[in-house]
């Protein structure tokens, strides 16, 4: 996609790769790849909605090294939502278990990418995040990304860009440059207009995981889900303070302070602290409004929408279809074998949320970005992306922590790190 290189496996090599050294003993068709887990790893059918599957595995990759591989499968028709949830700010972190009892949902898994290098603000989402129909954190421009729409519609995986503008009430217009992040500092590139990479100084519109870029002249939105105070730019910043009428009611100079309840402020560094200056003054009005756009150009409907910025994608059309280089991930990544989280989705529209362990020498290896693409197609999907891996891979269900997270600790519990967001599982309330 969007001219870049995808990686593609043959798929019927793959798949009897991973056929032929998969551990199998239940013919249930969610559960094809799986063995029952040990005692007491595995709520019973009982203790999940209608239409929600959980199964474990142990498989044999080409070579011979073991992955666990967690699976929890949700029917179309299940009388639940999946949606994004971040805890009471998205600036900060929590574990994946306390985001899932904070939503009282049934099952959980981590979500996005985010700023573990920031000294205060953790929780910043990198690249684009959603969450009840608000745009909370700006896309990493065409990288991949899952899209849970409102209830009834199904999930799809595309890659989306996101563009978001400030109108004031005298007529004047600006481009926002981010949402809910420092100002100047756009952490793994891909932003709008004059970026540039801190090693290099070269401007770049290109998503560049792990790289920094930054840019003198930026205006950054802070929505009230930011939930801390604002960043503290230097002296000449401006940062003006809209109530929830929209109205502005105050202006900072330096910036730096709280975000009013369902207001929001911007902050203005080099030239979009001068536009703040003339046009952001006490009384007047600021609307904020945000388009999320696919490679068609189509926008994506966000009212009610949940939607995780991500990547790369690992199967389309269910075919192993990895977009690397579109997603500024590199071939060593790509063949890297370390814990996932991966979601994939079914002809039917059953999603699979998907965890596999790794760092656990001879007991669970992880997997390649391509051995994962390889099980998900083994697994049925149509469509399937990388969520953030490594030591945030975490599943719960049923309260309890299903996976084993690879940090540090005595208990999975304690190995949980504590992440920026979750994917949450969460049954419907009845209404009469």
């Amino acid at each position: 996609m969007n001219g870049r290189r995808a990686v593609r496996i043959p798929v019927l090599c793959l798949a009897l790769l991973t056929a032929a050294c998969t551990t199998q003993t239940s013919a249930d068709p969610d559960a094809r790849d799986a063995r029952p887990p040990s005692a007491g790893a595995s709520p019973t059918a009982e203790n999940l909605p209608r239409g929600l599957s959980f199964r474990q595995s142990v498989r044999k990759l080409a070579d011979g090294s073991p992955v666990r591989v967690s699976v929890l499968a949700v029917a179309p028709d299940a009388p639940v939502d999946v949606r994004t949830d971040h805890g009471g700010a998205v600036a900060t972190t929590d574990t994946v278990r306390d985001l899932a009892r904070r939503a009282q949902a049934v099952a959980a898994v981590n979500g996005t990418y985010f700023d573990t290098d920031s000294a205060r603000y953790k929780g910043d989402p990198l690249g684009l995040y959603v969450s009840g129909g608000a745009l909370l954190s700006e896309a990493t421009n065409g990288r991949t990304a899952l899209v849970l729409p409102g209830r009834g519609e199904r999930a799809r995986i595309t890659e989306l860009r996101s563009a978001t503008y400030v109108t004031s009430s005298d007529g004047a217009r600006a481009v926002v440059d981010g949402t809910g992040r420092v100002p100047g500092r756009i952490v793994g590139c891909g932003g709008v207009g004059g970026d540039r990479r801190t090693d290099t100084g070269a401007l770049t519109g290109d998503p560049l995981p792990g790289r920094v870029c930054y840019d003198p002249d930026e205006l950054v939105d802070f929505p009230a889900q930011w939930g801390a105070s604002t960043p503290g730019a230097d002296r000449d910043s401006v940062e003006a303070v809209v109530d929830a009428h929209g109205t502005v009611t105050a202006v900072r100079s330096p910036s730096g302070g709280t975000v009013p309840a369902g207001g929001r402020t911007l902050v203005g560094i080099g030239s979009a602290a001068g536009w703040l200056r003339e046009h952001a003054t006490p009384g007047r009005g600021l609307i904020v409004e945000s388009r999320v756009t696919d490679p068609d150009g189509r926008q994506v409907e966000l009212s009610g929408a949940s939607v995780v910025g991500a990547g790369p994608a690992l199967v389309r059309s269910g075919r192993v279809w990895i977009n690397a280089a579109a997603n500024g991930v590199s071939q060593g990544a790509v063949d890297s074998r370390s814990p996932r989280t991966v979601v994939g989705i079914r002809p039917d529209g059953t999603l699979l949320l998907v965890v596999f362990d790794g760092r656990r020498p001879g007991v669970s290896e992880g997997v390649s970005l391509t051995e994962a693409a390889g099980i998900l197609v083994s697994l049925g999907a149509e469509d399937a992306i990388n969520l953030d891996g490594g030591g945030s891979s975490t599943m719960v269900v049923g309260d309890k922590v299903r996976n084993s997270p690879s940090d540090a600790g005595d208990t999975d519990e304690e190995r949980q790190r504590k992440v920026s967001n979750a994917l949450v599982v969460v049954p419907r309330r009845i209404t009469s």
